[in-house]
């Protein structure tokens, strides 16, 4: 479990950054480059890299280098363990609510 809590932080943290979120809805629709990641972004492309390695450290991405271009995909297990627990978040805070409703319900009618 501790393992898990570690690796969700480290996913966690590196959606923190709205610039590495842009580039992980990027990849949503597939495998791009560096530099096409780069395109949309206002900054320089040792900045990027760098936040590609903070991407690929959390485990939502993967890269690959065939000859000179380097190109990421996205870890979709990596992405499904983070849905799995934000699910478990939303299953826990629905199940209160529920519960919070009937009970405010059952008073109305006493």
């Amino acid at each position: 479990m501790l393992n898990q809590t570690a690796a969700l932080d480290l996913m966690f943290q590196a959606l923190a950054d709205p610039s590495r979120r842009s580039m992980v809805e990027r990849l949503s629709r597939g495998p791009a480059s560096v530099s096409e990641l780069a395109k949309p972004l206002t900054m320089s492309l040792p900045a990027v890299v760098q936040h590609l390695q903070v991407l690929e450290n959390s485990g939502l991405i993967r890269t690959e280098k065939i000859g000179r271009v380097r190109t990421c995909h996205i870890d979709w297990v990596a992405m499904k363990t983070a849905e799995q627990w934000m699910d478990e978040r939303r299953k826990s805070w629905e199940l209160r609510l529920d519960r919070l409703g009937d009970f405010l319900a059952s008073e109305d009618n006493h």
